[in-house]
């Protein structure tokens, strides 16, 4: 998926937000990324490395929260599951039918 490129850098306070989001999901799912990242991105939304590294598009601070949460769930979920197989399709659909939302969405 390709993303927009931000006009401008995204504030501080925006970027730890969104790392607090993160953070809040990998405890809900019992993960924990080694590094959360926020940077430009051109081709995709965000990406996990082997080594449990998240990189995340900083245009997704501009998208609806249950963007966010779709695409944290998905790349939170590649620590525990490395493809896209049937296995990582149901828990991924488990995790956001459930309801749960990122902090402050309440």
């Amino acid at each position: 998926m390709a993303t927009t490129k931000l006009a401008t850098k995204p504030e501080p306070a925006a970027v730890e937000q969104f790392r607090a989001e993160v953070r809040e999901w990998a405890a809900r799912m019992a993960v924990e990324p080694r590094e959360i990242r926020v940077r430009p991105m051109t081709r995709k939304w965000a990406s996990c490395s082997s080594g449990g590294r998240l990189t995340f598009s900083d245009a997704l601070l501009g998208e609806p929260l249950s963007q966010r949460d779709e695409v944290i769930v998905h790349e939170l979920l590649h620590l525990r599951v490395p493809n896209h197989g049937p296995l990582f399709r149901t828990q991924l659909r488990a995790y956001l039918a459930r309801g749960d939302r990122a902090p402050g969405a309440l």
